[in-house]
C-alpha cells in the first residue's frame, strides 16, 4: 500500500509515493536491506514512537507525528548506526530521503495529512 503524505501547514508534499508498514514484520524490517530511498518516496511506520538506525546503509530524515497529525519530533539527516530516535507521544514516523525536512520547511507543530493514492 502506498500513500501521499502532505504537510498541510506548509502546503508541501513530503512523499508522493510513501510505503506503509503496519504489520509486525514490515515495521520490524523498515528500510533494512535498502541502499537508498527514491525521490518522492518514504516509509510510514505505524504504530511507532521510536526507531533505531542499526544496520542501515544510508541517512534519512525522520518525522514523528502524534495521533492528531501534529509533528512532535524532527530528526534531519539521521545517520546510520544511531541507537535511538523518537518521541513518547508519537503515533507514527515518516522515514524520508535526506533534505525533505529542510526543503519543505517542516517544523514542530505542523499538521500532516495522509492521503490515499490512486
Amino acid at each position: 500500500m502506498k500513500v501521499r503524505v502532505v504537510n498541510q501547514t506548509r502546503r508541501a508534499v513530503l512523499a508522493s509515493h510513501c510505503e506503509v508498514a503496519r504489520t509486525f514484520f514490515s515495521r520490524g524490517r523498515g528500510l533494512l536491506g535498502r541502499t537508498s530511498l527514491p525521490e518522492g518516496g518514504g516509509l510510514l511506520i505505524e504504530p511507532c514512537n521510536s526507531i533505531h538506525m542499526l544496520f542501515m546503509q544510508f541517512p534519512i530524515d525522520a518525522i514523528f507525528v502524534d495521533c492528531h497529525g501534529n509533528v512532535v519530533a524532527l530528526y534531519p539527516s539521521l545517520p546510520p548506526w544511531r541507537l535511538y530516535a523518537g518521541h513518547r507521544h508519537a503515533r507514527y514516523v515518516l522515514e524520508l530521503p535526506v533534505g525533505v525536512i529542510a526543503t519543505t520547511q517542516t517544523a514542530l507543530g505542523d499538521q500532516i495529512v495522509i492521503q490515499p493514492t490512486t
